[in-house]
């Protein structure tokens, strides 16, 4: 059996159902899932409630029958704001939600985080058997996925956060790479996968007075050439993946915390430029150099996401701002759709999947709307629990992480 489990674990091979990374396989919260839920309660539509010990607000990732996530729980184990927080990844089966494997990885004196994140927010990401996680400038680690087991691991890259840490890890070729953008001193670093040694550092400089931001990167391509692309205060970098070298930047001033992963579609880029006003960017990616005057396409500043990234459907970019309120503009233009309340307060991002758009409010309120020019609400799915962590799809199903639980959600 465990043969068979080390086997599953090891293929290169992703399946369209599997879940990778924050986002998904495709890094833009798109699933190729079918016949997913549409409606949900606390006691209706669950295949298994899982309990997660500590707090943390990774989503999750699947592979095959296994899904991955972290948290922190409390040194000592009594949960206390003050604790020093013992840095656990742990491994689930997707079947039943009981608990394969939980690792701890790292100690940490217990820095202060924002009331909106952990000391594991960022998402691990899996390839060929290994599972990469990452907890900011708390440390850094490779394991196992198939047993947990430790392959390497770094403290190495401590910096000044503030708020916590975000950034989800990406991986390029034999690079791991996430931004660190730290209270002085921004940067974006890339480790060697398979030993955790630094391969290249990006100094980020902009304007911006506060430097500290959470955005996970994304590799596009363009004109056959990859690009790393890497929102930070105040400016957008896009960098040579390999040898972490510019290839162009886009300056926007003082925006700072910045935390939606970007989106390509349409030969264009759209990102939000953070607190304290955000303003929704289509950047043209094909410039050298500083293009902040030359490659805008259009921008929106009403009703930007601080928080949640966006999806592109067909034509379409949907992007929901923190309160609630969610936008439907055309991608191309930048022409404004509608604009309408949708949900409560909200920090995940959305999905799109089986012909729906899904969207988990911070209150635990799951609200499904129907893609297209007109706003419409198809259900409205109160779970009652407290979530920032955005949805992963297992099979057919959902999978929401609240501030107790893990959740499966079947049709």
């Amino acid at each position: 059996m465990r043969t068979t489990l080390v086997l599953l674990l090891s293929t290169s091979f992703l399946s369209a159902a599997d879940w990778p990374e924050f986002r998904g396989s495709n890094a833009q919260g798109h699933s190729e899932a079918t016949n997913l839920p549409l409606t949900w309660s606390p006691t209706a539509g669950i295949a298994w409630k899982a309990p997660l010990e500590g707090i943390g607000w990774s989503s999750p990732v699947v592979i095959g029958e296994r899904i991955f996530l972290t948290s922190a729980l409390p040194v000592g184990g009594v949960e206390d704001p003050k604790a020093d927080r013992s840095l656990h990844a742990l491994a689930l089966d997707a079947a039943t939600g009981k608990p394969v494997w939980d690792v701890e990885i790292f100690t940490a004196t217990s820095p202060r985080t924002h009331r909106k994140n952990s000391h594991a927010s960022p998402t691990p990401v899996y390839e060929d058997g290994k599972l990469y996680v990452h907890f900011g400038h708390l440390g850094t680690a490779c394991l196992d996925a198939a047993t947990g087991k430790t392959i390497w691991s770094t403290q190495e890259f401590a910096y000044s956060p503030v708020h916590g840490n975000g950034s989800s890890p990406v991986l390029f070729e034999d690079l791991l790479i996430f931004s660190a953008d730290a209270e002085t001193d921004p940067k974006v670093i890339a480790l060697d996968k398979t030993t955790g040694k630094q391969r290249w550092a990006f100094a980020r400089q902009s304007d911006a007075k506060k430097k500290f931001s959470f955005c996970t990167p994304l590799i596009i391509e363009v004109n056959g050439q990859k690009q790393l692309i890497t929102p930070g205060s105040g400016v957008v970098n896009a960098l040579n993946p390999k040898e972490g070298t510019e290839i162009w930047r886009f300056n926007y001033d003082q925006g700072y915390s910045v935390v939606p992963r970007p989106i390509f579609a349409h030969g264009l880029l759209f990102i939000s430029t953070g607190f304290d006003k955000p303003v929704v960017l289509a950047i043209k990616p094909d410039g050298k150099g500083d293009v902040t005057a030359t490659h805008l396409a259009w921008s929106i500043d009403k009703a930007a996401p601080h928080d949640p990234s966006m999806v592109v459907i067909g034509d379409e970019l949907y992007f929901i701002a923190d309160n609630g309120i969610l936008s439907c503009v055309d991608a191309k233009t930048g022409q404004v759709h509608y604009q309408e309340r949708c949900t409560g307060p909200i920090s995940a991002s959305p999905l799109f999947a089986d012909g729906k758009l899904y969207l988990q409010d911070e209150k635990g309120l799951g609200v499904v709307v129907k893609p297209g020019k007109t706003f419409q609400i198809l259900s409205k799915n109160d779970l009652g629990e407290h979530t920032l962590a955005s949805y992963a799809v297992v099979g057919s199903d959902l999978l929401i992480r609240t501030e107790g639980n893990l959740y499966r959600i079947k049709k």
